[in-house]
Formats: structure tokens, C-alpha cells, sequence
């Protein structure tokens, strides 16, 4: 069982642009109507550094937006070696991203990385797509992926809390 006040999540994609910000701001705000954003701790990062410091690419924020999430206070940041021992759940995007996590979590401290569509089985995929090359289209169809994973995995945590 989990510690009340210690559940800590941690959204991974590649960049920390597209995929994890989205997926931060949507548990957010679904954690902050549910009431339990004292309990619940939130944040991404990537695996690569490309865009650190930079906010959630535009089209992101702008399907964000447009379903009532603002992502603009969000950063990029890449994933330090202490995530590993901070955060309960780190969630990946995919399998590329999952391996790379994989391959940098201390040993003992697996059990903390998942798919994040681990938590949605019901959506018939396992990655949530890169939507970056991609038009509009593509960034609402993570956008859906993300609330339905949002909310199987605050299910999750809700059980885990008892």
C-alpha cells in the first residue's frame, strides 16, 4: 500500500513536448477535480534533452486548450538518475522509451516503470504515438489516449491507497 502522501507520478516521452506534458496536464487537472492533488504528485520528463527548458509544443498546448488544460506552465526536462527513487509510477509512451528507462533504472526499482497504456487496456494499444511529424489529427488521438489512460491509472493509485 501506498503512503497517502508520497504517490508520485512521472509522464516519459522522448523530447517532453508532445506526449508527457500532455499526459501531465490531463492527469493533473482530472487529479485536482477528483480533490486529491495533496496526495497525488505530478510531473514528466524525457529521455533525451532536446528541448530542455522549453514549454509543451504549441500544438500540444493548442488541443490542450481546446479541452479545457492549459499545459503553458509546463518545462521540458530530461529524466535524472533520482526519478528513479522519487516517483512510484514512471509511465512511458512507448517501448523505445520504456527500454531506455529500463536500461537506466537502478537495480530493484523496476517495478516503478510501466506503458502508460498499461492503464487503458481497453484502447487495443500499447504506445502512445509520437504525434510531433504529424497534423492535428494525430495530437487528438493522444490527447484521447491520455484522458483514458489518465483515468484507469488514478483507478490504479485509488486501489493501491485503499
Amino acid at each position: 500500500m501506498l503512503d497517502k502522501q508520497t504517490v508520485k507520478v512521472l509522464f516519459v516521452c522522448m523530447g517532453n513536448i508532445c506526449r508527457s506534458p500532455t499526459a501531465h496536464g490531463v492527469f493533473r487537472e482530472l487529479v485536482r477535480r477528483e480533490g486529491l492533488d495533496r496526495e497525488i504528485g505530478i510531473d514528466s520528463a524525457g529521455t533525451h534533452a532536446y528541448h530542455v527548458g522549453n514549454p509543451p509544443d504549441q500544438r500540444a498546448q493548442a488541443t490542450a486548450r481546446t479541452r479545457g488544460i492549459d499545459l503553458s506552465d509546463l518545462r521540458a526536462r530530461q529524466v535524472e538518475p533520482l526519478d528513479f527513487s522519487v516517483y512510484d509510477y514512471i509511465l512511458a509512451m512507448d517501448e523505445e522509451n520504456h527500454a531506455i528507462l529500463m536500461q537506466q533504472c537502478p537495480p530493484g526499482e523496476e517495478h516503478r516503470v510501466h506503458l502508460f497504456l498499461d492503464f487503458a487496456p481497453e484502447q487495443g494499444v500499447t504506445e502512445v504515438p509520437d504525434p510531433y511529424y504529424g497534423g492535428a489529427q494525430g495530437f487528438e488521438y493522444v490527447f484521447d489516449l491520455v484522458e483514458a489512460a489518465s483515468r484507469g491509472l488514478l483507478a490504479d493509485i485509488r486501489g493501491r491507497l485503499g
